[in-house]
């Protein structure tokens, strides 16, 4: 399992620890992954994503995983969330 958001593509960075005599060390900022469930009204159910909590803001923000969904780009997406895109396209197109 990769320490990568699922729905924005954010993933690990590198930086330096500093001490205090400005000696640098390189370390890791991992992101912030949560194991969320996130229910879509379209399909009726609820989508298990391993998104970071900056995501998970910016869902709830765009008015819940459709219309975040709607508006994402495929390449931000995993291959996991660009199924469930499909899916909540079709049923939206099925519903119209």
């Amino acid at each position: 399992m990769s320490r990568r958001c699922e729905l924005t593509g954010k993933g690990p960075m590198t930086g330096n620890n500093v001490s205090h005599a400005k000696n640098r060390t390189r370390r890791r900022f991992l992101p912030n992954l949560n194991d969320v469930t996130l229910q879509s009204e379209i399909l009726g159910r609820g989508v298990k994503l391993r998104i970071s909590a900056a995501a998970l803001r910016t869902v709830d923000h765009r008015g819940g995983l459709d219309a975040f969904m709607a508006k994402s780009k495929d390449e931000e997406l995993s291959a996991n969330a660009l199924k469930v895109k499909k899916e909540i396209a079709k049923a939206q197109a099925a519903n119209a």
